[in-house]
């Protein structure tokens, strides 16, 4: 992963990752490439301050056979994250500024 700025990380060429602390884990998107290549995000271009569009909701793993493991939901926008009420982690329906990667996590890649 090549950094990004504090906030983001790239993952190849068209990939770019967040810390997300609902998850407590990466969320890595594709911001490159072709529609035919799978969900593309449209993404402001700022490292500090990132908005991406549209919506990002990650299905972890293991949540069809275990309603405990969480499921988010969220809009990034102007560098703060905005989990929709449909997240089942502890910051659902909450607002938070996108931290800073001091931490390397796991990567979901949706």
């Amino acid at each position: 992963m090549a950094a990004l700025g504090p906030k983001l990380r790239r993952i190849a060429n068209s990939h770019v990752a967040f810390f997300c602390p609902g998850c407590r884990m990466m969320h890595v998107i594709r911001v490159g490439g072709d529609r035919g290549q799978g969900p593309l995000w449209s993404w402001s271009g700022d490292e500090e301050r990132p908005t991406f569009m549209p919506s990002i909701y990650v299905n972890r793993p293991g949540r069809l056979h275990n309603p405990a493991v969480p499921s988010c939901h969220s809009y990034v926008d102007a560098g703060r994250i905005r989990f929709l009420p449909d997240s089942t982690h502890a910051l659902a329906g909450q607002i938070v500024d996108l931290p800073d990667l001091t931490a390397e996590g796991s990567c979901q890649t949706i």
